[in-house]
């Protein structure tokens, strides 16, 4: 190691990172008695990228408790000569959240709200507390903290500052910088200090002494517009600004101290909002149109790009989408007031006052669903129409807003001069410019590509006055450029006042001051240089253009998975949800698996034993496929790993007893009763329980007495038929037939009911998921393929079912593992009961009198989502509450051993704690036999569940009983399946 003290910048040796400065740093931890650290390759693997581009393994990962163990760290840090970088949730785009060193995570114990004070409109938090938390705390005050970044339901606030995040409504409630009261630091030499905008000068004298020398050099450098981001805030040091070290600490990117806690301005919430969307030509046409913003109370004001929607549609369809005015580029814009008459009267003079070509003023619920589509933007546009990858690098370039159409235009010319390609949005309210371009990073040459694009974009947006970075830093990504938009004596005054706060350079060393080469250390530019994965692929990577080792960086970091999904009604990630742990996430488990296709710390091995370890708690939800704005498919590449790890080897019983499963139901059906009785026993159920892989805790499924296609083919299909106006086929799947034919029996009941006529198909059929999700995949295909050309053959009629995991195996994975032309004709027919019903506007029985608490399937939710379901249930009547998240059970996840208490986990985030508050939840079947069970107001309540793993949670973790949609329509209709 080269860093003695008063050398330039602490280093470290890449082969010294990944074997004895690890093994040293957990020695001296220990020793220091820090108490929750990692040196593991699977978490070094995790933290090796952030949302950048670049990828730094770092030696340890520490998860701090508090303030004392911070200094601890700092100690061992200076004693040793490593590096230090602060890490939130790792949703830094410039690459300023990753080190060779020490990474210090703060998201996962130092993350509270210490005190909130509604008077003071203030709130001290911890340096890695989640935005979206400190919202939640405010919320019931009528406050809230005025900058939100598009990542907020994960971000924290101590990233927020460092890199002086802004978001949508900076426009109305300025920086991160501008909202710090108070600031709490810690030096590199241990030092605490609480700034408080209070002059600092005696407290810091060399500084105060070094701005003094430099009053013309920082007056005419800096501050000269509000989304001026790059380099050191060097005006907020200047007499007139009361010499304020607060203020400047924002947006050192982790280069001058640590970040313990924060004490921020919380704003009052507007009385009224208003939402409209401007339509415009194009994105240049928008651009030229945002100065005209600044004569009204816009709070927030974005670009949109016509082809970010057309993404969305893509992957989730078109009633994602709510309907905008005509236009190839939006402006969005957000007004606030206190008088809703003339907040009215705002908008419609912005209206008449904008040249668009058309507008519209969104409802609330529409103007959510917008928000919620630029929220996701840079996974967005990180894929061209074509399938390459659009990367970081010139994402946030800002200037004046009155030169932002002049520099759209010339930066789409300078794309073009180059030969690439991107999508711009972004804040155009206040002048900074979102966009992702497609280097082409996997070729030789394209680093020196990438180069030679950001060194002409530099010098275009200096042009302008304006800066290469706008709210994100300049990490790894920009810190080389700032030589291009600076004066030397700027450059030198930067390096003198780093070198006063890290005389080491041990706090994040390569960003701003000495920075690291902006194509040092690409991720993609090694991808390349590995060996390919032994072994032909059984999935089918549509797009990639090297299969599973490109699909795997299809994540960019951008951490949604972080997220509390579940609040907001989704499932990704579930595993996350439960452990809070990195690796945990899709993130992170996209991070182990980029290291292992195009790293050096993992092996290119599809058994490596970090990589088994990180998908190993995955439960292949497929939440991720489509709530990921990336695509990212964790549920395939683990399907994948597990197919090329076990192939042709013996592989663990659970993969056996739970992957057949349904081949061994069709088996023992000829002696379930037999089999019923037996699993009664407790000491013989628990040694097979073992034996098979499974968690003793979990219960046994009961065989039905009459499966359903036994049923069906002795009595319900012979039965006389009322004329029909429509026909289906009905899938009966292998868990329904075998568990719960009831349910399928309903299905039918409801069908007729409504006209229906329902056919089935002859032969015994099943889609094969427990093989995918056990990673048997030749099998799994062999088995799909089969149900594939069964269901092929019944015509073109819809196919409908009741279990959503085998309806999304057929909408889904057949597409990935049969991949034919019959997969495709099959998927195009399937469809949910709810969207059928729908569909042929049947007639629905009146369910006002249910209260139904509704735990959809994670794999209804990814696939088909669950609009229809939530449609046919208002338009019967039920008053709903759907919950997100996962049950946890997840197939045979939670039922395998050693998933147990994470399932437990699982189920702790959403759908525990709303059984126990419902507290009298009870299945219909329960209540409807001698008489209904109802509250004190004569409202049934229902736990709604349609998956069979759903069900199985519930009974397991809980005295309530679910039911599935079909049996709550057939009781709402007064049936009785025929017997």
């Amino acid at each position: 190691m080269a860093h003695p003290t008063g050398a330039n910048r602490a280093t470290v040796d890449e082969d010294e990172s990944r074997t004895a400065l690890p093994t040293a740093l957990a020695e001296q931890f220990r020793t220091a008695g820090i108490r929750d650290f990692s040196i593991d390759d699977t978490d070094r693997a995790a933290y090796s990228s952030d949302a950048s581009l670049f990828r730094l393994v770092p030696a340890a990962i520490v998860f701090p408790h508090d303030e004392e163990e911070v200094a601890r760290v700092l100690s061992v840090a200076r004693r040793l000569g490593v590096p230090i970088t602060s890490r939130g949730a790792g949703t830094s785009i410039a690459g300023n959240a990753i080190g060779r060193g020490i990474v210090l995570d703060f998201s996962l114990h130092m993350n509270a709200v210490l005190d909130l004070d509604p008077d003071e409109q203030s709130a001290w938090v911890q340096s890695g507390c989640v935005h979206a938390h400190l919202q939640k705390q405010a919320k019931p005050h009528g406050l809230r903290f005025g900058p939100d970044p598009s990542t907020h339901t994960r971000c924290t606030i101590g990233g927020m500052i460092g890199n002086n995040a802004c978001g949508p409504r900076a426009l109305g409630y300025g920086r991160t910088g501008d909202n710090i009261l108070a600031l709490k630091i810690m030096l590199i030499d241990g030092t605490v200090v609480t700034l408080d905008g209070s002059d600092a000068s005696t407290t810091f004298p060399r500084l105060h002494e070094l701005v003094a020398q430099n009053l013309g050099t920082i007056r005419t450098n800096f501050g000269t517009f509000s989304r001026q981001v790059s380099g050191y805030g060097l005006e907020s040091l200047l007499p007139e600004n009361g010499f304020d070290v607060r203020r400047a600490f924002a947006g050192t990117e982790g280069t001058w101290g640590v970040i313990i806690a924060a004490k921020m301005r919380l704003v009052k919430d507007p009385s009224f909002t208003s939402a409209v969307v401007l339509g415009y030509e194009d994105m240049v046409a928008a651009a030229h149109d945002a100065p005209l913003l600044k004569d009204f109370p816009v709070a927030a004001c974005e670009g949109l790009d016509s082809r970010m929607l057309d993404r969305v549609i893509d992957t989730k369809g078109a009633e994602a989408v709510p309907p905008l005015p005509e236009g190839a580029g939006w402006l969005v814009v957000e007004l606030t007031g206190e008088d809703e008459a003339e907040l009215e009267t705002e908008t419609q003079h912005l209206i008449s006052e904008s040249k668009s070509l058309d507008s519209a003023v969104l409802d609330a619920k529409a103007a959510a669903e917008v928000w919620a589509i630029r929220a996701d933007g840079a996974g967005l546009v990180s894929r061209t129409p074509d399938g390459r990858d659009a990367h970081a690098g010139w994402e946030d370039s800002a200037v004046p807003v009155d030169h932002l159409g002049d520099y759209l235009h010339d930066l789409m010319e300078l794309l073009e001069e180059h030969g690439l390609w991107g999508i711009p949005y972004g804040h155009f309210g206040d002048g900074c410019l979102h966009m992702r371009v497609d280097f082409p990073l996997e070729d030789p040459n394209g680093g020196q590509v990438m180069r030679d694009f950001m060194v002409a974009a530099t010098k275009l947006v200096a042009r302008y006055g304006g800066s290469v970075s706008g709210e994100h830093g300049d990490g790894r990504a920009r810190s080389e450029l700032l030589r291009l938009m600076y004066t030397p004596a700027a450059l030198d005054l930067f390096s003198q006042v780093k070198r006063l706060f890290d005389p080491q350079h041990l706090l994040n060393p390569g960003v701003i001051v000495d920075p690291d080469a902006l194509d040092e250390s690409v991720r993609l530019t090694q991808l390349p240089l590995r060996d390919e994965l032994p072994g032909t692929l059984a999935m089918a990577y549509e797009g990639e253009s090297a299969g599973f080792a490109s699909a795997v960086h299809r994540c960019t970091g951008v951490g949604k998975c972080r997220a509390d999904s579940a609040a907001g009604g989704g499932i990704m990630c579930p595993s996350y949800q439960a452990t809070r742990d990195e690796r945990h996430s899709t993130r992170g488990r996209a991070r182990v698996l980029q290291e292992m296709v195009s790293g050096d710390l993992l092996e290119p091995r599809w058994d490596s034993p970090e990589v088994h370890e990180a998908l190993d708690l995955c439960l292949s939800c497929k939440a991720c496929g489509t709530e990921c704005p990336t695509g990212t498919d964790m549920s395939t590449y683990k399907a994948e790993v597990l197919h090329q790890t076990y192939k042709g080897r013996l592989r663990p019983m659970k993969h056996y007893s739970l992957g057949f499963l349904p081949q061994l139901a069709r088996l023992v059906t000829p002696v379930a009763p037999v089999l019923n009785k037996v699993s009664g026993l407790p000491g013989l159920t628990t040694m097979a329980k073992k034996m098979a892989g499974i968690d003793v805790r979990r219960s046994i499924p009961q065989f039905a007495s009459t499966t359903f296609r036994k049923w069906w083919t002795t009595t319900a299909e012979a039965a006389p038929k009322s004329r029909a106006n429509a026909e289906v086929v009905l899938f009966a799947d292998s868990w329904s037939n075998h568990f719960a034919p009831r349910i399928l029996a309903a299905a039918v009941a409801v069908l007729e009911q409504a006209g229906v006529h329902v056919r089935v198909v002859d032969q015994t059929v099943c889609c094969g998921l427990p093989l995918i999700s056990t990673g048997q995949l030749d099998a799994a295909k062999a088995n799909l393929s089969e149900t594939i050309t069964a269901l092929d053959a019944t015509g073109d009629v819809p196919i409908i079912g009741v279990e959503p995991s085998c309806l999304a195996t057929l909408k889904d994975d057949s597409l990935k593992l049969v991949a034919d032309e019959a997969s495709n004709r099959v998927a195009d027919r399937v469809q949910t009961l709810a969207q059928y019903l729908l569909s042929i506007g049947a007639e629905l029985p009146d369910l006002s009198g249910v209260e139904a608490l509704v735990q959809p399937h994670c794999h209804q939710s990814a696939i088909f989502g669950n609009a229809a379901d939530k449609e046919l249930l208002a338009r019967a009547g039920a008053n709903t509450e759907f919950l997100g998240g996962c049950c946890g059970l997840a197939g045979n996840f939670g039922v395998e051993d050693g998933h147990y208490e994470t399932s437990v986990a699982v189920a702790e985030v959403a759908l525990l704690p709303a059984l126990r508050k419902r507290g009298r939840a009870a299945g219909v079947e329960a209540r409807t036999g001698s008489g209904a069970v109802a509250d004190s107001g004569e409202r049934l309540q229902v736990v709604l569940a349609d998956g069979y793993s759903c069900r199985t949670q519930i009974t397991d973790l809980s005295d309530a009983e679910g039911v599935s949609l079909a049996e709550l329509l057939a009781w709402g209709w007064g049936l009785e399946p025929r017997r």
